[in-house]
């Protein structure tokens, strides 16, 4: 032991004892998803704080020297519960009782008891040291080791402070409205009971209006059920804003809703208000469940989707290599539902999962927080098949067929870092978090292998002008397809018809409506709403030099390795109020978009001259302001957007219509300069100067890995005041002007020859047939892509294969008709 202690001492400078602000990183490994209880446990290092598996402890200590670990291992106690005490002597566990988790009443997190134990090993011989062991030490060193023991097992894990332990979804803020309420003296009081929507008799989902004391129905649900939407139209037509829900209020309180502030909300004054109509709270007994009732009861019956869970089918567990289910960090399905796809496709597993021991050797001093790292580990955990184990062994296992899986969170906070939506914990959409995901490899693959690439793929859009029948023609790049649903083609038309006739009789007869079919449209109707031109209404000619009537066709320049396709199920109805379309679309296992190829200039076709583009603030020419279409930039500020918004929209669309700067304006309504100043060409830098405005190296690295040369995304990012975002969409409508640039990258003179110039700029794209297999499809459940739950099903070996966050079963129905986003690889003639 004497030899130890020496050690120690030798050390005792390198062990450090944790601060505020240091991350502690002591439930999960960097480098792999070992945890204190996996086998051979974790190791802590006593100088950065950051955990590695037993595989990876050593790679450490040989890179960095540091010899000093903190060695623990749990140990999960044997711990039997039953719902309804299986007499084990527990309490039955409470079914919850509060949208909250963990507080009393809201759902549990994980209640599992451990046995912990932590000592000190030495490398590179792994000497352990126990506190046992410590306390015959001097008592410098005993002090100064204990201190650092301490404080890590005090600290909370970075893991545990990202993880929401605690979250209350019943807590309302004050309506605005509240304090301040107009109540009218007309008379009205309201029975304690046997209440009826004032307008359909409806007697359940009451609502009654706290200005004027009107008994209306609220709201209909997606599947028809719920009320008739009357208390929403009431409070549409008078403006109105608090309603109390009838069958709610009790001598504690009561649901009240803010139409105007669209939540649930606190209304201090709720006794003097009802007392206002007759109604006395101290006298009122709950008849109707709650708000959070109804939320509750849907967080419990996730379960129940029967069709895309499949769980009317007993399904076989599957475990091994690419059958590694994850755990849901909290409405994590989303991602948890993406990653499983992508680390199918193999660009992304020879990015990541191939080179794993290059990434890890190269990964910097913090690998909790290298986006390539955190990547590779959670492909080689999803691939690797360590942590995919048969269910049935792991006593952990909440269900016979849930695995224990990988927890992916260091690559959850990673990903989502300083993203208003995706650092939350709230859902998301699934086609929003691919796309953000998407945008993150671009940024970190600036050379080499760019597996985006395989999405990547130029979209053809012609407008022709009705008057002069002359053309323009403009690219973009684009990652995914969106498929509208025409509704108006449903091939269950008649019975769709009849549904709504039975629906309008039980609402006239104040009875609950009865369940909504599900609108069967065909593949091949959203395949042609996509392809068929679209009437553009107000298109400024240049050819005609007036507003005028086109005409815009959408086609493929280049098709991708892989196809996503989206089912634009979400939508507004006329009330602006989100809903999701319940359609069954029956999606091909097989696809050739050949007809969808992009023709170009057809011949004999004359273009429409050119609009000068937007011009570009460069040091060698001396352009002239553009004069905007006043008419197109008053349109907008109608609608109630800035002045200098409208311009910039008018000016960045080449004065090509409302409908352009429309799409520009909703498209760029998050920039921050949205509303600066449009500065034009020439007013900022004067001819033969050099603009003041620099330009993100960040930003040019981004373009410049999309194939574009440095001279070219600089002159795009000069033209956008130096906005990613815009300077990709500017390059791409901007390609034939760049294909006159002269290029004096990699040291090539400006003067070189013709013959040693590169060939015209353009995206990295792939191309090939237009022909694909359906290999994958995600899965939403659920009003809105803002809540339910998402899964995802693979065709793995020709077998399809479900994977629900921690279960991984054989699919024996796969609902290919219900999916919201689809993923196809190309057939190799």
């Amino acid at each position: 032991m004497a030899e130890v202690s020496e050690i120690l001492m030798s050390v005792l400078s390198t062990i450090r004892v944790p601060r505020p602000g240091d991350r502690v990183h002591k439930d999960e490994c960097a480098l792999s998803f070992a945890t204190p209880e996996s086998e051979g446990g974790l190791y802590v290092c006593m100088n950065s704080f950051l955990g590695f598996g037993s595989k990876y402890v050593e790679r450490h200590h040989l890179r960095t020297g540091q010899r000093a670990y903190l060695h623990i291992t749990r140990t999960r106690k044997t711990q039997k519960e039953d719902e309804n005490n299986s007499g084990s002597g527990d309490p039955p566990k409470k079914k919850p009782t509060r949208l909250a988790i963990g507080i009393e009443g809201g759902f549990d997190v994980e209640r599992e008891q451990y046995e912990e134990e932590v000592k000190v090993v030495l490398f590179p011989d792994r000497q352990e040291v126990t506190k046992e062991d410590l306390a015959t030490m001097p008592d410098v060193v005993r002090d100064r080791v204990m201190l650092s023991i301490n404080g890590l097992m005090a600290a909370d894990s970075v893991s545990h402070t990202l993880q929401v332990q605690q979250w209350d979804g019943e807590v309302r803020q004050e309506s605005k409205h509240a304090a301040d309420l107009k109540q009218l003296d007309n008379g009205i009081k309201i029975p304690p009971s046997g209440w009826r929507c004032e307008v359909c008799d409806l007697q359940e989902n009451l609502w009654m209006n706290l200005t004027d004391g009107k008994v209306l129905c609220g709201r209909r649900y997606f599947d028809g059920s719920g009320g008739n939407n009357h208390a929403l139209e009431h409070f549409q037509q008078t403006g109105y804003p608090l309603a109390v829900k009838l069958g709610t209020i009790t001598p504690d309180g009561a649901d009240v809703y803010s139409y105007e502030e669209d939540d649930m909300v606190l209304d201090p004054k709720l006794p003097e208000h009802l007392t206002h109509f007759g109604i006395d709270m101290m006298t009122m007994e709950k008849t109707e469940r709650t708000m959070t009732e109804l939320e509750i009861a849907v967080n419990q019956r996730v379960g129940e989707w029967e069709v895309i869970q499949e769980s009317g089918t007993a399904l076989k567990p599957l475990w091994g290599p690419g059958l590694t289910g994850m755990k849901n960090l909290g409405n994590s399905c989303y991602l948890n539902s993406v990653v499983q796809v992508l680390f199918t496709i193999p660009d992304f597993q020879d990015k990541y999962v191939s080179n794993i021991d290059k990434i890890l050797d190269e990964a910097p001093s913090d690998p909790t927080q290298d986006f390539k790292t955190q990547v590779a580990k959670l492909g080689h955990g999803l691939l690797s098949g360590e942590y995919s184990t048969d269910p049935g062994d792991d006593p952990s296992a909440e269900h016979r067929d849930d695995q224990v899986g990988i927890a992916p969170r260091m690559f959850k906070n990673l990903v989502g870092r300083g993203h208003p939506e995706f650092s939350t914990n709230r859902q998301q959409d699934a086609q929003e978090f691919l796309l953000h995901f998407i945008n993150m490899v671009e940024r970190n693959c600036r050379s080499g292998l760019n597996p985006s690439e395989a999405f990547r793929f130029l979209v053809e859009e012609r407008i022709v002008c009705q008057q002069s029948q002359k053309a323009k023609y403009t690219q973009r790049v684009d990652y995914i397809v969106q498929l509208p649903v025409p509704m108006d083609q449903a091939t269950n038309t008649e019975e769709l018809q009849e549904a709504e006739r039975r629906r309008e009789e039980a609402e006239a007869a104040g009875t609950p409506p009865p369940p909504i079919p599900r609108a069967k449209i065909p593949f091949a109707a959203c395949l042609a709403a996509l392809s068929e031109p679209e009437t553009l209404t107000d298109f400024w000619s240049s050819a005609v030099q007036t507003k005028t009537t086109a005409t815009k066709t959408t086609r493929f320049a280049s098709f991708p390795d892989h196809l996503v396709i989206q089912i634009k199920k979400f939508t507004f109805g006329l009330d602006w109020v989100p809903k999701k379309l319940d359609v069954s679309i029956d999606v091909p296992d097989t696809l050739d978009l050949s007809a969808l190829r992009a023709t170009g200039q057809q011949p004999g076709e004359e273009l429409l001259p050119e609009v000068a583009p937007p011009p570009l603030m460069t040091p060698d020419v001396e352009v002239k302001a553009p004069v905007l279409d006043d008419s197109t930039v008053i349109q907008l500020c109608e609608m109630g957007f800035p002045l200098e918004a409208c311009r910039k929209a008018v000016y960045y669309t080449g004065n090509t219509g409302i409908d352009a700067a429309m799409s520009w304006v909703m498209g760029h309504m998050e920039d921050p300069d949205f509303a600066a100043p449009l500065v034009l060409p020439g007013s900022s830098s004067a001819p033969g100067t050099t603009p003041t405005e620099s330009v993100s190296e960040e930003h040019l690295a981004t373009i410049v890995s999309m194939g574009f040369s440095r001279d070219q995304a600089t002159r795009a990012l000069r033209a956008t005041s130096n906005v990613l975002e815009r300077a990709v969409d500017w390059i791409f409508s901007h390609l034939d002007d760049l294909e006159s640039m002269d290029v004096s990258e990699g040291g090539r003179s400006e003067g070189a020859s013709e013959g040693s110039r590169d060939p015209p700029p353009g995206p990295r794209v792939r191309d090939g047939p237009g022909k694909y297999e359906l290999f994958a499809f995600i899965s939403h459940m659920g009003t809105s892509t803002m809540c339910g739950h998402y899964v995802c099903h693979i065709k793995k070996d020709q077998q399809w294969v479900i994977f629900n966050d921690q279960k991984v079963c054989a699919s024996e129905k796969p609902p290919k008709d219900l999916g919201y986003l689809y993923f196809y690889r190309r057939v190799a003639e």
